[in-house]
C-alpha cells in the first residue's frame, strides 16, 4: 500500500544544537535503509520549513505506524497520513502497489 505522509518537526526551543544534530544524524542513518529498500519511496523537503512530504510503500497501516514510531525525531513530529491508490486515469504504471 502507498501512503502519503506529511511530517512537521517541532523541536523545543530549549533543545541544544548538539542534541538536535545527533537526532538528525540518527534520523538519516535510520531512514537510509528504508529508502534503499524502497519502503520509503520518496522524500521531499517542504521549502523553508522543518517538514517533509514522503511516500511509503508498506504492507498496511500497522507497518507504517511501526516505521514512523521508530524514527528518532518522531516524538517531536506532527504526522498526517493519507492512504493512496492508483488513479484509473493515470497513464503511469510504475507507482501502482
Amino acid at each position: 500500500m502507498l501512503f502519503h505522509v506529511h511530517m512537521a518537526t517541532h523541536v523545543p526551543d530549549t533543545m541544544d544544537a548538539d542534541t538536535l544534530a545527533d537526532l538528525q544524524a540518527k534520523e538519516r542513518a535510520h531512514g537510509a535503509p528504508l529508502q534503499e529498500s524502497g519502503v520509503w519511496r520518496h522524500l521531499w523537503r517542504v521549502a523553508g520549513k522543518f517538514e517533509n512530504i514522503s511516500i511509503f510503500d508498506v504492507s498496511g497501516p500497522d507497518e507504517l505506524h511501526d516505521i514512523l514510531s521508530e524514527l528518532p525525531l518522531h516524538p517531536y513530529m506532527n504526522v498526517t497520513v493519507t492512504a493512496l491508490c492508483h488513479h484509473p486515469g493515470s497513464i503511469r504504471r510504475d507507482d501502482e502497489s
